[in-house]
């Protein structure tokens, strides 16, 4: 049986990514974070994606010091005490993120150090018991083994939501396991499934939720199914499952590569140009819609979504260094597929490339449409190349109808902080 560990992003790079001796690293001063957080008429409007290198102190009106010139400032890169070195973003920007993100959008992830995780496994299916503080929730996943996976040959493997593309997988030599996303957490208001039995009362979002099922079923599998490799592990669903997925991402160090499928807005589709693909997932009516998705606070930026600090492309960055491939139609404009592609996309590999990481975040641009499975075929290349080291031609970074980035939507680009990864 092996043990398992579980850590936040932000804890787990800031002390392992970076080859910096510790005593150089220490000697970085950090910009204290807000407390308590500034709310969205603190912030300035910031029509372009904010600048990813800004700690949140120097980003609020309380420092803009009278000046017009403020929010034009910062979306241009000009902003005072921007990050100047990957070691700075692992030690201080990264854990940034990871908290303004909790307290915007995603809520609180628990604190899995008070958790008991048991599991039992009875051929294919996996039963996964949670308690903490008392209270238990029990989910199930369901384990499908490529040929010739065993304990002496472990097989890497995707952890999916909602369904996917088995068969490439599987020939490619790649697990795949499912959970009822339902049975962790309603897609609803009612707070029912194995995360409420433990977690009721707390303003957390379904798709931090979500995330916490991908995590537990890592940790059960870890347990239960020597057959698979915990240190190679993909995690993906599409849609509303896509922004679950990429939560599952961004909460844990130990998923290689993160896969969202046609996730739209709170996935990574972007909150600003919302509109590029002619139809409008928003932050408006995906609140008014599903408002569970997230926590409460985000509610309080409807109809000032450009108040954000953040934008999509600041949760991908905060996933460096580890994989992240996105998934869009053309046939998909809902979710903003243009937006994704030629915003959100390019401004997060802006920093995966400063971070010396460029080749670990990958845009599939497909034909069709909302959720079409061949779009699990279309990244597979790259998931091979993650996984299992398999090296692939195929070009992600091609944009495809959409043609080139829309740089004007990250001005700060232009003005990167110098002391790069080499």
């Amino acid at each position: 049986m092996r043990t398992t560990t579980r850590l936040l992003i932000g804890a787990a790079i800031a002390g392992s990514a970076s080859s910096t001796p510790l005593s150089s690293r220490q000697t970085i001063q950090c910009a204290p974070i807000p407390s308590p957080f500034p709310s969205y008429s603190q912030l300035p409007v910031q029509s372009s994606l904010p600048d990813p290198f800004l700690p949140l102190k120097y980003t609020t009106l309380d420092n803009a010091a009278g000046s017009s010139t403020f929010a034009q400032d910062i979306m241009a890169g000009k902003g005072q005490h921007r990050v100047q070195s990957p070691e700075e973003w692992y030690k201080c920007r990264q854990p940034e993120i990871m908290q303004l993100l909790q307290e915007y959008q995603y809520g609180y992830y628990p604190d899995h150090s008070l958790e008991k995780v048991e599991a039992t496994r009875s051929g294919n299916t996996v039963n996964v018991a949670v308690t903490a503080g008392g209270k238990t929730g029990k989910f199930k996943a369901t384990l499908s083994l490529p040929t010739g996976a065993s304990a002496s040959k472990p097989a890497p493997v995707v952890i999916n939501i909602g369904g996917m593309q088995n068969a490439p997988y599987l020939s490619a030599g790649i697990a795949v396991v499912g959970f009822d996303y339902t049975s962790v957490a309603a897609d609803s208001n009612s707070k029912t499934g194995a995360f409420w039995d433990v977690y009721k009362g707390r303003d957390i979002g379904v798709l931090t939720a979500w995330a916490w099922g991908f995590h537990r079923t890592l940790d059960a599998l870890n347990l239960t199914v020597p057959e698979i490799n915990p240190n190679k592990v993909g995690v993906t669903g599409c849609s509303r499952l896509g922004k679950g997925a990429l939560a599952a991402g961004l909460f844990d160090t130990r998923i290689t590569v993160t896969m969202p499928m046609s996730s739209g807005v709170q996935g990574l589709g972007p909150y600003r140009y919302h509109g590029l693909s002619g139809q409008d997932e928003t932050l408006e009516n995906s609140k008014s819609g599903a408002g569970w998705w997230s926590n409460s606070k985000l509610g309080t930026f409807v109809n000032h979504a450009e108040n954000l600090p953040y934008d999509a492309h600041t949760i991908a960055a905060a996933i460096a260094p580890r994989a992240l491939v996105i998934d869009q139609g053309t046939g998909d404009a809902y979710t903003d597929s243009k937006g994704t592609a030629i915003v959100a996309y390019p401004a997060a590999k802006v920093v995966y490339d400063w971070l010396g990481a460029g080749d670990k975040i990958a845009m599939s641009v497909r034909s069709g449409g909302h959720c079409d499975m061949s779009g699990f075929t279309s990244v597979l290349p790259f998931v091979q190349k993650i996984l299992l080291g398999t090296p692939t031609t195929k070009n992600y970074n091609d944009l495809g109808k959409y043609g080139s980035p829309m740089t004007t939507a990250f001005p700060w680009a232009t003005a990167l902080p110098t002391s790069k990864a080499s």
